[in-house]
């Protein structure tokens, strides 16, 4: 039987408490789940083009076997059907606040330029991205990984504070290599940084931060919720809407 309990966080956690485990081996798993996605990063980033199509996704889905296999619940990992109803509540307000704040910054003159990414310089481009690319190639596999597999995994050593703070640095360090050349394919911030190495040093570190804090408040609706599903949509809204607004910037400033 599982309570409702008061987390360290001082939210209501409404997931069930992690099993008893030896701390040994929780480490070792978390060690073994850490160079998964280490791995994982240095091929699609650096390898060859299918590599960085499918390397994620498959990656994904072998972390969430070999937990399974480590005796991790749907619980811990996020996947328990009984905890849809809170994940559906919190996705809906946290669409709904993204939408809102990308409409503004692609409307706003002193924004607008950010928006600016010329990958995203066709509007079809931009709606198989963020219908279709986006969420199979990057944000479902992400959140498998990061909020369902390394959050129960280091859930079983540690409180909701230091998942938080490990689980969300590590998803900061994920995007060291994908944000490489970051300014260089931005109007806003080459304008900003500039497009030299010291430009590209601070887009990257930015980056790294900005994907870090993005990361703590997707823990935290994982954590609040007992979903993957909050996080999933919310990580969803930003990438989405974002492609979606840049295409729509684009098109408007070029014609």
């Amino acid at each position: 039987m599982s309570f409702a309990t008061v987390s360290d966080a001082g939210v209501l956690d409404t997931a069930p408490s992690a099993p008893r485990f030896p701390r040994v081996h929780a480490y070792i798993d978390i060690a073994v789940v850490i160079a998964v996605l280490v791995g994982t990063n240095l091929i699609a980033h650096f390898t060859t083009v299918w590599a960085s199509i499918a390397t994620v996704p498959i990656s994904a889905l072998v972390l969430l076997a070999m937990s399974k296999r480590r005796g991790l619940g749907w619980a811990e990992l996020g996947l328990s059907p009984k905890h849809l109803k809170s994940g559906s509540k919190y996705a809906l307000i946290a669409v709904g606040l993204v939408l809102t704040v990308v409409a503004v910054g692609a409307l706003l003159p002193l924004t607008r330029p950010f928006f600016m990414a010329d990958r995203y310089a066709t509007i079809s481009g931009a709606i198989i991205a963020s219908m279709i690319v986006i969420p199979l190639q990057t944000v479902i596999p992400e959140e498998l990984a990061f909020r369902g597999v390394l959050h129960g995994t280091l859930n079983r050593v540690s409180g909701f504070r230091g998942v938080a703070a490990a689980g969300s640095l590590t998803f900061g360090l994920w995007h060291i290599a994908s944000s490489m050349g970051l300014t260089s394919g931005n109007a806003g911030l080459s304008g900003f940084l500039g497009n030299g190495v010291v430009g590209q040093i601070a887009g990257i570190l930015g980056a790294v931060l900005a994907t870090a804090a993005a990361g703590l408040v997707f823990t935290w609706l994982r954590h609040r919720s007992g979903s993957l599903l909050a996080p999933i949509a919310l990580h969803w809204s930003l990438n989405g809407a974002g492609a979606l607004a840049a295409a729509f910037v684009w098109h408007a400033t070029m014609n």
